[in-house]
């Protein structure tokens, strides 16, 4: 059954790699929890026991550390979508799962750097001309020119992007094709200096680089001449970040800083839900708590009244 839920998963839903294997550690630590209730079927299992396994994740035990609340929000998802399925192919009679909620979430604000620290970052990667400095400023530029995730940004193909120089009058040409979670895809418009590191890279650093490779589409190469891992990029930001003297910064944060930094510009949070390829505006609305103090410094340089 966990087998025939986590096909199904893969296949109609599109989950990621990454998402399927978190969904199968947590089904099956739930499938142990209850063979040690003396339940071996679906059809067995009660509301009292979906409860207790959520209880025994945010506990822990002498195996298992305890959950922070979004761990144990995932775990608790992925067991209603299995009693929904098992429900839904007959496997049982009923959905004990139903009325079990994930516990609540602590909500923190996303973090970003400010703009005059991402110029800093970019510039990090080194003036020079070598291949990978090169592909380390075009790597950059995009993941805060679109927003992308890291994992969309190394999965990038050569044919996902503008080639040629930039012209003006080219706009509608000045965009990229991001593949993002679920399978879907989405296209982002893509500024002035990504398009400019893009060219420079695809120019006079990624033939370079792929001549020591077996040939592949992807667009961010390594110095093997293969595709670039999410690992691989990581590390490119790290010794960029540590070379400008900033500490904490992720790809992840990048992402913050894309969609903070439109919405302070007066970009709208739908218009940023789309180009974050977020599947509904509630995930996007978090974004809007951050720039709460943007507003209150407007408001007291401006307001005659504001100062106290």
């Amino acid at each position: 059954m966990l087998s025939s839920y986590l096909a199904h998963l893969a296949v109609e839903r599109g989950l990621s790699a990454n998402t399927l294997a978190s969904y199968r550690r947590d089904l099956r630590r739930y499938v142990e929890h209850l063979r040690a209730r003396g339940l071996e079927t679906f059809a067995q299992v009660a509301e009292s026991d979906v409860v207790s396994f959520l209880a025994a994740l945010r506990e822990g035990d002498e195996d298992h550390p305890a959950l922070v609340a979004s761990s144990a929000a995932r775990a608790v998802s992925a067991v209603r979508g299995l009693h929904r399925f098992a429900l839904r192919e007959g496997v049982s009679g009923h959905d004990p799962a139903h009325e079990v909620r994930p516990p609540r979430q602590l909500r923190r604000l996303p973090k970003a750097i400010t703009v005059a620290e991402v110029e800093r970052l970019i510039a990090a990667c080194g003036p020079e001309d070598s291949p990978l400095a090169l592909r380390n400023r075009a790597l950059l530029e995009v993941l805060y020119g679109t927003g992308a995730r890291i994992s969309e940004a190394v999965g990038l193909a050569v044919d996902d992007v503008p080639t040629g120089p930039v012209r003006d009058g080219e706009s509608d040409q000045d965009q990229v094709r991001l593949r993002g979670k679920g399978g879907r895809t989405r296209i982002v418009p893509l500024g002035r200096f990504a398009r400019q590191a893009l060219d420079a890279y695809l120019v006079r650093a990624r033939p370079r680089l792929a001549a020591h490779g077996r040939g592949t589409p992807a667009l961010f190469l390594n110095a093997r001449g293969g595709r670039l891992t999410r690992q691989g990029a990581w590390e490119v930001l790290q010794a960029a970040a540590e070379r400008a003297g900033l500490s904490g910064v992720s790809p992840h944060m990048l992402r913050h800083s894309f969609a903070t930094h439109l919405l302070d510009g007066g970009a709208d949070v739908r218009v940023v839900q789309e180009l974050l390829g977020h599947a509904s505006v509630t995930t996007t609305q978090v974004y809007t708590l951050v720039t709460v103090d943007k507003l209150r410094e407007v408001y007291a340089a401006a307001h005659p009244r504001a100062l106290h």
